[in-house]
């Protein structure tokens, strides 16, 4: 039992298509301390309130234990597109998927919720490459106001169905909307593929 539930949590991950990525934390474990990073930034250790090595694992609050990035990818102030492929392993038929946001260069607050939580329906329990676009993901309401050249991080989060929280980043630069790349099919996509294809439900509704 314990085996193929070390199995199902080892094979469970998720990637973030677009705009970025803060970087490949599939199989990434790094195991030196670092001073320079901001502890909780990581992850942290409830033991004693440090920050947790070895990392670089995806299921590590708040970003899958990859430090930030130091090439920004420039976002919408006004809000812009997030894309995912959660089936780059098997596992992932149904899942949750939460996004949220970070402000400034290096937050350990990851709690600005950006849009409702949702279920994604996979076309299969094995690995599958289908993505889901949201072409227009807005700022939360409750943060602080944001100006060009500000810096955040968003936060996606798949409640996967065996239980486990996997963790991934992009840290942004917010950007005026005709300074930022233009959102085509080509680099946020909707997989139309019938073996590919994703559907969603909501979640909570009446």
């Amino acid at each position: 039992l314990i085996a193929s539930w070390w199995s199902a949590l080892v094979a469970a991950h998720t990637v973030i298509t677009y705009p970025g990525w803060r970087g490949n934390n599939l199989h990434t474990n790094g195991t030196n301390e670092d001073e320079t990073i901001k502890p909780g930034s990581l992850g942290i250790n409830y033991e004693n309130g440090s920050y947790t090595f070895p990392y670089g694992m995806q299921w590590m609050y708040p970003c899958g234990g990859l430090p930030t990035s130091q090439n920004r990818t420039k976002w919408p102030i006004s809000g812009g597109a997030i894309g995912v492929q959660p089936g780059w392993f098997s596992g992932h038929s149904k899942a949750f998927f939460y996004i949220n946001l970070g402000v400034g260069t290096e937050p350990v607050n990851m709690s600005h919720v950006m849009v409702p939580v949702f279920q994604i329906n996979g076309p299969s329990n094995d690995m599958y490459g289908g993505q889901f676009c949201l072409p227009q993901v807005p700022l939360p309401n409750d943060i602080p106001e944001v100006k060009v050249g500000d810096n955040a991080t968003i936060q996606v989060i798949e409640a996967a169905q065996h239980g486990a929280a996997l963790y991934s980043c992009v840290d942004i630069t917010f950007a005026e909307p005709h300074d930022v790349a233009e959102v085509t099919p080509d680099n946020c996509k909707n997989t139309t593929d019938p073996d590919q294809h994703i559907t969603f439900d909501l979640i909570y509704a009446t």
